[in-house]
């Protein structure tokens, strides 16, 4: 019978460690996707550093 409760708890323990992982996978998964999307999504209040100033600014398509 103590042989069953062992097991079983043993199991519960491993479960539980194997839940852990999982989520701490998940955040850091998330965490990445994040950081890629800044790097993707530029700011959008101010044109770009590198160009000329006036470049990005207004664009007259009204022709």
């Amino acid at each position: 019978m103590y042989v069953g409760l062992v097991a079983a708890a043993a199991g519960m323990m491993a479960a539980n460690t194997q839940s852990q992982v999982a989520n701490r996978v998940m955040k850091m998964s998330l965490d990445a996707q994040a950081q890629v999307l800044q790097l993707l999504v530029p700011s959008q209040t101010s044109p770009a550093t590198n160009n000329a100033p006036g470049i990005g600014g207004h664009l007259d398509v009204s022709v």
